[in-house]
């Protein structure tokens, strides 16, 4: 088992820089997620720490092993891919029998090692069927059986839960999650997917146009965003603009529709314009005659355990709050808005 250190990693396609100046440090047993939209190069950094492709500059160590030239093969390393590319002629002991079996293990080994991959990913069962013989849950599982059977120094997941559909990708997150903790392999993990990544990492990278946008905890990145990218990409946000001054002991923003309303402390400089953020849950909802800026509904989408309400105010058109079902507002209602300060947060207009 090992950790990853990544220094000034940077990857060009002639003039074109996929990946631009990438350090991360992901320690021994922890679950890093790569996250970023398409094209921002988050692929393109997995294939870099597997050895699928070199570096143009910058210094790759696994495990305190300088593996930056290393091909794939010589860095030990488990791969799980978004198509599992699982071999469809082999059973799925042949499958994952098949990284131990380039590898010289004995017949003894092999037979000894792949039911323990097996009965981990609970598919011991099923070690005679094809994979077209099996669910798109339990060929991920195989997948992943085949990354770890022999016992690679670190995990590398691509998009592994991209093919599934939205109930079974969920049940499969808390099976990967329980599966990563109980072996204890560093493991770096790249999606799209804001929920995903926010359910599984014990930190998350974002990364966009190749750049490191922020790496923080799940908390850090989604309550304290670094720049109005982090914000607005993962998850949504409701941003307000304006000037920020402090009166009578509180800190208060003057929109630049004219309302002043409350908001946390600002970083750096005490006063002048700023971006704030609000998150759709801490958006609360109230009775018109309540105090607080008012507004109205513009549409009400329910969604079983919560309601997104979109709002028209006097402090912006289509703000977002997510609430409990109960009270319930109509479409074209009178609402106050209200928040905590403390649950405001200021972001840089422009990414890193």
């Amino acid at each position: 088992m090992s950790d990853i250190s990544l220094s000034g990693i940077t990857k060009m396609y002639g003039s074109f820089a996929a990946v631009q100046g990438v350090s991360l440090k992901v320690e021994q047993g922890e679950l890093v997620t790569i996250l970023g939209p398409s094209g921002s190069g988050k692929t393109t950094l997995l294939s870099l720490i597997a050895g699928l492709i070199q570096p143009t500059s910058g210094d790759i160590h696994i495990g305190g092993r300088d593996v930056t030239h290393l091909p794939s093969g010589q860095r030990n390393v488990g791969l799980v891919f978004q198509s599992y590319a699982l071999f469809p002629h082999m059973t799925v002991f042949n499958n994952v029998a098949f990284p131990l079996k380039v590898r010289n293990y004995s017949s003894k080994e092999i037979e000894k090692t792949v039911p323990e991959a097996l009965r981990t990913v609970r598919l011991e069962h099923l070690a005679e069927r094809k994979p077209s013989q099996l669910s798109g849950g339990q060929q991920q599982r195989v997948a992943l059986a085949r990354a770890f059977v022999f016992q690679p120094d670190i995990l590398l997941l691509d998009e592994p839960l991209a093919a599934l559909d939205r109930k079974l990708r969920e049940e499969v997150q808390v099976e990967l999650r329980e599966l990563q903790r109980n072996l204890n392999i560093t493991t770096v993990l790249v999606t799209h997917d804001q929920e995903e990544a926010l359910s599984l990492s014990d930190r998350i990278m974002v990364l966009d146009d190749g750049r490191i946008q922020q790496i923080g905890s799940p908390e850090e990145v989604y309550l304290r965003p670094a720049n109005r990218f982090v914000a607005d990409f993962l998850g949504t946000a409701n941003f307000l603009t304006g000037s920020v001054h402090k009166a009578h002991g509180n800190w208060l923003m003057r929109l630049d529709s004219g309302v002043t309303v409350p908001c946390s402390p600002p970083p750096g400089p005490s006063e002048g314009q700023r971006c704030m953020i609000i998150r759709p849950e801490k958006l609360a909802l109230q009775p018109s005659g309540e105090a607080g800026p008012k507004g109205a509904v513009r549409d009400a989408i329910y969604l079983g355990q919560t309601v997104k309400y979109v709002l028209d105010s006097e402090i912006g058109e289509g703000l977002v709050s997510v609430a409990s079902p109960e009270p319930r507002y109509q479409v074209g209602e009178s609402v106050t808005l209200q928040w905590k300060p403390s649950d405001t947060w200021f972001v840089d207009q422009s990414a890193a």
